[in-house]
């Protein structure tokens, strides 16, 4: 088990950046590194929630389905993926910060299959900047865009 931990403060209120986060049906529209969301699940975001969220990397487009595994509204959420054998847990959480809001984000990668469990230390050494560079990005779209919409 891997955990990657990342933070920003965004300069809106905790209940509109939380909005923000959790609107995935328009995700691609606030995150540049989304091409695509398409929603499998009826009715109002909360736990049980899926969708496949695609993205272009290295030039191919890659869908992956997530899921809303937690959900404590304008507090936390938790998306989680299985991939190439391995788990995802990605929680997002939410704390007042001043005038604004304070988001931290813990990924927690847990290889599951015999295969992932062997490569996982040669494919995180690889592909470990890489994501972390890829969601820092949407982390600065998502204050980028709740900023925005904020001052507008």
């Amino acid at each position: 088990m891997k955990k990657m931990t990342m933070s920003r403060r965004i300069a809106a209120p905790r209940s509109a950046v939380f909005a923000a986060c959790t609107d995935f049906p328009n995700a691609a529209e606030r995150v540049e590194g989304i091409t695509n969301v398409k929603m499998l699940t009826d009715g109002p975001v909360g736990k049980g929630t899926r969708f496949e969220e695609t993205r272009t990397m290295f030039g191919k487009d890659a869908t992956e389905t997530l899921e809303v595994s937690a959900f404590d509204p304008d507090r936390a959420v938790t998306l989680s993926c299985f991939s190439c054998g391995v788990e995802y847990d990605s929680t997002f959480t939410f704390a007042d910060d001043g005038d604004g809001t304070r988001v931290d984000l813990e990924i927690v990668t847990t290889p599951k299959t015999i295969g992932a469990k062997i490569f996982s230390p040669i494919m995180g050494a690889m592909m470990g900047k890489m994501m972390k560079k890829c969601i820092e990005q949407d982390l600065d779209d998502l204050r980028k865009h709740c900023e925005t919409h904020a001052a507008g």
